[in-house]
């Protein structure tokens, strides 16, 4: 064998992993770049307002950086709480430097967003990112030229200076020059927003193309936030040895029992104690003196306990059912939207709630199937439907049994969020099917199909019953003209005994109430009583 038949070998920094391998952040083409650079920051502002409390409004410019060349020009501002000065170099220029490592409930997981947009601008048109920011209450803003130094994963700065913030801005703006294709992205990324529109009613975004065309503005429909996410505890059923070992390592001399008291979810003294008498050791013993055996045995037995507390569920922020209605009356302008919040439920120690909404008739186009609409960790999930597993639940049910018949307009609206969204894949577009989870998706679009039937009972009754009403008075004034010409009544009085007694008989209170779609309560409790499915 000759020396250059020897294999080599060398290390790759994760900076040049992604460069090389960016399809796994969704910057397969220009097309798709484009609308992942716009997602990521998005998600980014989003996160950046919502977790404070401060309502969101984003601002969204798209230009030609050179036409010819398709170099497109992407802006981004918000009215977050900023980043400090010294943290932004690393924020932007140094892969897996996040604030998203942490057990809570996050828009993005791996916390390479912004990143992904620095590599890929860099690959395509060489060019630096430019990131002004002012953190909340600062007297001035600090503005950064930002490449990647690939090879060493650390922040390149082309330029930096500070400015006086002469009006109070906080948040963060950034400008970034790609190779894109705007004609073809533009839907995506229409589609995109009017989405996120849906699960953040209460943020407002304006939308600027290069064309005259190309302005959008969603509006903010409500001022009602959900509360933010908070950070948790890892819970007992889900770690491993790893983690173990680095939490051991923060402070080896402490003691078994104050060890899992301190670090894991829903540990109380009471629960500890039986679990190190399951485990067979003392809770005086500093955890720093596990040996190796006595590691893995702990960890497998932690996994095996079966005495631990569900994980707790209470530093999740779902979107909640008002909020929710509000922003899907809004987007799709239904008929009738019926919501749902499931109570928590979790998977492999991992806290999750699965919400749904279901969208009826109005300005819905009518489809062979249920159109569906994906959310995790209010994420839009736009690409890759055929491999979630909510399209696989919405297929399986049977619509007719809930009085659907298609083609119909029907739209189901499903979000999950969680400390751990289980993707099927590194792109972040699918739910994997997980047992848990899919039940309680099933579970909630049944309660909301359920609504559903009962409202065309419903409809379906007052049909029926202005039908009744229409033959009733047509034959009722033909009564009343014969009667009032024997008699010699009075016709208007006859006239409104008539409609009195169609009324009693066909249990009608208030004909404008039959015409509003509001039945008495003894029809909907009649309605809701040949509901016979059980409940899941």
């Amino acid at each position: 064998m000759g020396t250059n038949d020897i294999v080599k070998f060398e290390a790759l920094s994760p900076a040049e992993f992604f460069r090389r391998n960016r399809e796994i952040a969704g910057f397969s083409n220009p097309t798709r770049a484009i609308y992942q650079t716009i997602r990521e920051l998005v998600e980014n502002s989003l996160d950046a307002t919502e977790t404070f409390k401060i309502l969101p409004s984003i601002k969204i410019y798209i230009d030609y950086a050179n036409q010819s060349r398709s170099w497109i020009s992407i802006y981004v501002e918000d009215n977050g709480i900023g980043i400090p000065g010294d943290e932004i170099p690393n924020v932007f220029g140094r892969v897996f430097y996040s604030s998203k490592y942490r057990i809570k409930q996050h828009r993005g997981i791996f916390g390479l967003g912004a990143k992904m947009v620095v590599l890929y601008a860099q690959s395509t048109t060489n060019t630096p990112i430019l990131v002004r920011s002012a953190p909340l209450r600062s007297n001035v803003i600090y503005e950064y030229q930002l490449m990647i130094d690939i090879t060493k994963n650390e922040p390149v700065i082309m330029s930096q200076r500070t400015m006086e913030n002469k009006y109070g801005w906080h948040g963060t703006a950034i400008r970034v020059v790609l190779e894109g294709d705007w004609s073809k992205a533009k839907r995506r990324v229409e589609e995109y927003l009017r989405r996120t529109a849906m699960v953040a009613p209460y943020a407002e975004f304006v939308l600027r193309g290069p064309d005259e065309d190309d302005a959008i503005k969603i509006p903010r429909v409500t001022t009602k936030m959900p509360d933010p996410p908070k950070e948790g505890l890892p819970h007992p059923k889900s770690v491993d040895v790893e983690l173990i070992k680095q939490l051991i390592q923060k402070n080896p001399d402490l003691p078994l029992l104050e060890f899992l008291t301190e670090n894991f979810d829903g540990v109380g003294e009471t629960i500890a104690k039986t679990f190190i008498d399951f485990v067979g050791l003392q809770p005086d013993m500093p955890v720093g003196k596990l040996i190796n055996d006595e590691l893995i045995n702990f960890v497998t037995k932690m996994r095996e306990f079966n005495g631990w507390r569900r994980p707790r569920a209470d530093w999740l922020s779902p979107i909640g059912e008002d909020i929710l209605a509000e922003g899907v009356k809004f987007v799709l302008r239904p008929e009738v939207v019926f919501t749902v919040t499931r109570k928590p439920s979790s998977y492999m120690g991992n806290p999750f709630i699965v919400e749904a909404a279901l969208a009826w008739g109005g300005a819905i186009e009518q489809s062979d199937a249920p159109i569906i609409y994906r959310f995790a960790n209010k994420v839009p999930l736009i690409y890759d439907e055929g491999n979630d597993v909510v399209r696989k639940i919405v297929d399986e049910i049977d619509w007719t049994q809930y009085k659907v018949k298609f083609p119909a307009s029907l739209a189901i609206v499903v979000h999950i969020c969680s400390t751990k969204i289980p993707y099927a894949s590194a792109g972040k577009e699918a739910i994997a099917e997980v047992p848990e989870i899919e039940s309680e998706v099933r579970n909630a679009i049944r309660e909301v199909a359920r609504k559903l039937r009962l409202y065309i009972t419903r409809k379906e009754k007052e049909q029926e019953l202005l039908m009744k009403y229409a033959i009733f008075s047509m034959y009722a004034e033909e009564v009343v003209n014969a009667l009032s010409y024997v008699t010699k009544a009075d016709i208007e009085e006859l006239r409104s005994s008539m409609t009195t007694l169609i009324k009693e008989k066909l249990k009608i209170r208030r004909f404008e109430d039959l015409l509003n779609n509001s039945l008495s309560s003894e029809d909907e409790n009649n309605s809701e009583a040949q509901d016979h499915e059980p409940s899941s």
